[in-house]
This record gives C-alpha cells, structure tokens and sequence, in this order.
C-alpha cells in the first residue's frame, strides 16, 4: 500500500510539475491512506491480543482463559466448572428509536415479551436482560434478526443506529452439573467468583491460582444413592431433615456427604437460607445409644466385668445412700442379667448406668477428650460446632452419658470418634480430597483388641438385636442404633421428637468403610410399624442405601 502510495505520488509529480494544487492534493490523499493503514494495523492488533467481546480472555486460538479450575469427584466426573455464558439484553439508554426495538424485541421474542412492555421498559429507562444463559441457537436467531432489521432500515434509508439498545454481552459463569446433589460438599461462589461455601470457599486459592481440576474424594455415583435413599426416608418418615456420611476407615477419604433439605447452588437464592446449613457439622444433639459403645470401651480399658441385673429400673445413688435418680429402658429387656458385652448388644440403659458407675475419677471425660468429642473440630472442609458437655461432672451426668444424654455433639463428631475405636483403634482426620495409597498417619487412641471385641459386639447388634435391617447378603456389617429424645427451649426431653442414628462398619471383620445415617424428627408411620426408633427408620434406610453402594466399592 505504501507503493501504491509513492507512485501516485510521483505520477502526480512529473504530470503536474508546475502545478502546486495538484501537488498539495495528492500530498494529502497520500497522508490519508497512510493513516487509515496504521489505523487498520493498529486495530487488527488490538482485536488480535485482547480479543472481541466474546473472546475478550481468549488466547489467539480462540480459547477462553479459564479464571477459576474445575471441581471433580474422585472419578473425574465434573462438579463444578466455568462455562462460557451470553445473555441478549436491552440497555434501554441506547435506545434511539424505542418504537423500531419494542418491534424487534418482540418479533425475536414473540411469546415473552409484548410491544408494550418493552416500550414501558425504554420509557422508564430500565436495563432488562431478555435472555439468560442463551443457546447457541438462541444467539444465531437473534443476531439473524438483527441483521435483518439492520438491512431492511438500510434499504428504507434509515439509520442503522436506531436499533441501538439490543447487544448480546458473554461472560464466565459457574456451572454445578449435579445441582443439588453435591450442594453443601462443593458449595457455590458469589457474583465476584470467589468461594462462599463448601470446597469453592475452602480451596478457593487453589482454584483461583491452578487451571488443573481440584480431585475430591468424593463418588458420584455413591453420593447419589445416599441422595436418594435419604430423600425417600425423609418422604416415608416424615422427617424434618437427615444425613448421610461414608468415609474410608483407613484413609479417612470422604465419599459421601449429604445434608437434606438441600439447594440448588446454581439458583441458591431461590431456597430458604436454612437449607445451605451442613448439619453434620452443625446440628448439635444428643445422640442416644450409640454412645454405648463408648461406654463399653471405658469399661474394657479399665477391666470391668460382671453381670448386671436389668430386669426394673435403676435407682441411682450417691455413696452415702441419697436418692439421686431412676433409669429406665424403653422396654422390657429379655433377660434379668446381662454381661457387659450383652449391655451394649441390646442397648440396656439400666446396664449402662451401673457399669459406668464402676469407672474411676474423670475415666469418662478423659475418654471423651481422646476421642476430641468434647472440642470443637478444625477438620480441612470446614470447623464443627461445640460441644455440650458439662463443665462438673456429677454423678448423674456420668450415667446419663452412658447412653447418650446430657452430652451432645456434631454428627461428625460421632461419626469420628465411632470411626477411631472400631479401625483398630486410630483417630483418622477425614478429607474430600482424593488420597494417594500409602501410610496414613493417624492417632492410637484405644488398644487394638479391645477395637476387635467393640467389633464383635457391634456384629452381634446387626445379627441380632437392633441392626438387623441393615443385613447384606455377602458382607459382614457391624452397627449400633440410638434413639434420643430432642430437648424443647426449657431443656425439657419431649418424648414425640427423636434423634434417630445408625452407625455401621464394614467390612466387621477389618473395617475398610464407616456408614452413618441420622434423621431429625421421624414419624411413626405405618412402614415402621408406628415406632419412631432408629431400628424402624435409620437402620433400613442404611440397609437400602448398602444394597446399592456394595458393588460400586468392591467392583
């Protein structure tokens, strides 16, 4: 271009040699085409490093410059991830000829939006997006559209600029493909794209700063199963809400975690704020029986045997003789003597209370403490509440613990603690990120045989007694029930509202799995019998979700 340039410059020169007019003409036209050249270059340039307003992050090839790495379960399956997003919006300001754009407006959208409406929303100023998270096909239409207007005002002679106001605008926005099903595990980000719940607010720097996906622990598969199964309890039980939790005993690896009612953390505004709470990690509770196998354990460290008779109540006294308070069973045992093991099998209060009258000074709360039951946990997805426990110990709190009242504690308190004694007797922290093999550090909290004989009873509750729901053809399962009765506002026990739990691990002989599941409020209902114990709502709801979640484990 730029010979192009010189020779009519020249041209010019010997034609015109006498001629300044001519000359200064051509001087000019030349200067003309040399800035609109390095205009062209200049913008060339611009739109080829920073890109249009689609590609405005994009690399020279096209390719969007992701801002925040994707979230993946353990089998790489996608749970979070940036997508590209355009929406056709109406900036009403722009707008030259409001008649022109209602008219177009409503021709591209003939079934949404009227003449009328749009003419109100440029009278009044207002911004409208039109359409959100449009479709390809969606955005082809539109643009089609316009262009077709834009030609036609062409060939009527009228400006183009009329139908300003109408622009398509694209930008990154956060997609969950599972929605509700990872909702509390995976969480959400706010407008800025940064981390407010969950794995995007706990690992938000390594997301923010990485283009390789953050690899959790967590299953889809069997996250998906403990969705469902806990959503058909909640229906069949009329619960108020339940949780569901599978951890690798040895590993401490995460599979599943579900809290219900949940959300959609694309849509979080649309549910009540109460839903983003994660109740294993922030429903306080006493957890009834559960806490016999604590109990237990106390009394295999401390050697305590014998036979305890069980057949009436309990009376609890000080050393002196004073009346303190009357234990009961829930029913009548079926045996007036039990062993210390058949006290945990059966799920005897009465027994309960008596051996743990046997333990020595603060055997009890030191016991707990080990356990980190007492204190509120800093795991790596996020920090429980406190605890409730008693700041003396008094005589009746010792025995009321001994099944599971004046205590209470987080789910995954439970969860942890029933988690260290039955492994072999380590506390593993948990994690939802995915672990390579290899030697997991944990802490000894209990001796390794006395992990094995929990073990053996809690086999026999499946077997036996108040597990046997849980049953599975092909695996042994060991578990213990407990039924606690929730508190009102005066602290007072209210006999129609129950904390119902189960706790399994499988397989009994070596546990490699921890399953919990746990329902707030269930009803007697015609598929329990009436009861509104764990053994009637818990314990199947654990045993269906198995029947599902075996084969993918051992496949």
């Amino acid at each position: 271009m730029f010979e192009i340039g010189k020779d009519i410059y020249r041209f010019g020169g010997r034609v015109a040699k006498h001629r300044d007019t001519e000359r200064v003409r051509l001087n000019v036209v030349y200067s003309v085409i040399g800035v609109l050249f390095v205009l062209f270059i200049a913008k060339t340039l611009y739109y080829g490093v920073l890109g249009t307003n689609r590609s405005g992050k994009a690399d020279v090839a096209g390719n969007w410059e992701i801002t925040r790495a994707d979230i993946e379960d353990r089998n790489g399956v996608k749970l979070a991830k940036n997508v590209i997003s355009t929406k056709i919006q109406l900036v009403s300001k722009r707008v030259e000829n409001p008649d022109a754009v209602a008219l177009l407006v409503h021709e591209i959208f003939p079934y949404k939006y009227s003449v009328n409406q749009v003419l109100d929303w440029i009278q009044r100023g207002k911004y409208v997006v039109l359409k959100e998270h449009a479709t390809d096909a969606e955005i082809a239409a539109f643009q089609d559209a316009l262009r077709a207007a834009k030609r036609e005002a062409r060939q009527q002679k009228k400006s183009e600029h009329k139908l300003m106001g109408l622009e398509t605008v694209s930008e990154q926005v956060r997609r969950y493909p599972k929605h509700n099903l990872f909702a509390h595990a995976v969480g959400f980000v706010g407008k800025e794209g940064v981390g407010l719940d969950g794995a995007e607010r706990i690992f938000d720097s390594y997301l923010r700063e990485n283009t390789d996906p953050l690899r959790l622990s967590l299953d889809a598969r069997i996250q998906e199963q403990f969705h469902t199964r806990l959503t058909e309890a909640m229906n069949t039980y009329h619960a108020k809400a339940a949780t569901g939790m599978l951890m690798n005993a040895r590993t401490g690896e995460m599979l599943a975690m579900v809290s219900l009612p949940d959300y959609d953390p694309e849509r979080v505004s649309a549910y009540p704020v109460a839903n983003r709470i994660f109740k294993p990690m922030r429903d306080v509770l006493e957890m009834g029986s559960v806490f016999k196998i604590f109990n237990t354990a106390i009394a295999y460290e401390n050697n305590i045997g014998g036979r305890y008779y069980v057949a009436k109540p309990y009376i609890l006294r000080t050393k002196s003789g004073r009346y303190v308070h009357t234990f009961h069973d829930s029913q009548k045992m079926k045996q007036d003597f039990m062993t210390v093991d058949e006290v945990m099998v059966h799920s005897c209060n009465v027994g309960s209370v008596q051996i743990a009258e046997k333990f020595p000074d603060g055997a009890q709360a030191e016991f707990f403490h080990r356990l980190h039951l007492d204190e509120k946990l800093d795991l790596e997805f996020g920090k429980t509440e406190k605890s409730i426990f008693p700041k003396k110990w008094r005589i009746t709190d010792i025995a009321s613990a001994s099944f599971g009242h004046t205590v209470a504690v987080t789910p995954m308190h439970l969860f942890l603690g029933v988690n260290a004694v039955t492994n072999g007797g380590i506390y593993i922290n948990p994690t939802i990120k995915k672990r390579d093999v290899g030697r997991i550090v944990g802490e000894r909290v209990l001796d390794e045989k006395i992990s094995a004989k929990l073990r053996a009873n809690m086999v026999r509750v499946v077997e036996e007694t108040s597990g046997k729901l849980a049953r599975i053809n092909g695996i042994k399962i060991g578990g213990k029930t407990g039924t606690a009765e929730k508190r009102d506002s005066a602290g007072v026990s209210d006999r129609r509202r129950n904390v119902t739990t189960f706790v399994g691990i499988f397989p009994a002989d070596a546990p490699q799995y921890i399953i919990m599941v746990n329902l707030d409020e269930p009803q007697g209902v015609a598929e329990s019998g009436g009861w509104r114990t764990a053994s009637q709502n818990s314990v199947p709801t654990v045993g269906k979700i198995l029947d599902g979640i075996l084969p993918l484990l051992f496949e």
